[in-house]
């Protein structure tokens, strides 16, 4: 019985922390208000902000797998909803950069490649974020599992978007060997090793 206890206590602290350290960053941002240039200041550390909480949430599994940290599956959705809010403040602030021209918004993202990749990760990050909930997961079923997998390429074109509008390519290839490390700890054969490891320890 005190086992429990200790255990929900413990998971309490941890989503505390975990909600803590994920508002953390809009204290950045407010402060990027008194930067000379604070809508590009502001998209910048949005943007990446969101793509590292999503990492995060994509480190879940791996942790579970390798460690076998049981809570760390218990944090995954907390952190999907939170790169996504990340993302949508990312996407706001560049409509409100073009002052929400419509047109002149369009032709940018026929022009920019980097925008249409970044754009692409939203819209499968969308469906992912309204069907977070319980509800949705009973209402899809396995398919709800399915949808979920589109996480993966969201990443992967997140991590696509940054290398495109950087100027240097070193935190976007970074991000991306680490990106591409969490998506192979789930194939199959990886999975299967970790979990036959786990369970000779």
């Amino acid at each position: 019985m005190g086992g429990v206890v200790a255990e929900r206590c413990a998971a309490g602290w941890l989503r505390i922390v975990l909600h803590l350290g994920c508002l953390a960053p809009l204290v950045l941002l407010l402060r990027d208000l008194a930067t000379v240039n604070p809508i590009q200041a502001i998209t910048q550390h949005s943007g990446r902000t969101a793509l590292i909480i999503l990492m995060l949430s994509l480190a879940c599994t791996p942790l579970r797998l390798i460690f076998g940290w049981r809570w760390a599956a218990s944090l995954r959705r907390a952190l999907g909803l939170y790169s996504f809010f990340y993302a949508c403040l990312h996407l706001l602030v560049f409509l409100l950069d073009y002052g929400f021209a419509w047109g002149m918004i369009a032709q940018t993202i026929t022009e920019k490649r980097y925008i249409l990749a970044g754009l692409a990760g939203f819209g499968l990050l969308l469906p992912l974020a309204i069907s977070s909930t319980k509800g949705w997961q009973r209402r899809l079923g396995r398919r709800w599992r399915l949808l979920h997998r589109l996480v993966y390429p969201a990443a992967l074109l997140a991590v696509l978007h940054f290398l495109w509008l950087s100027k240097v390519a070193r935190d976007p290839l970074i991000y991306g060997a680490i990106v591409l490390l969490l998506l192979a700890l789930r194939l199959p054969p990886l999975r299967i090793h970790l979990g036959r490891r786990k369970a000779n320890e």
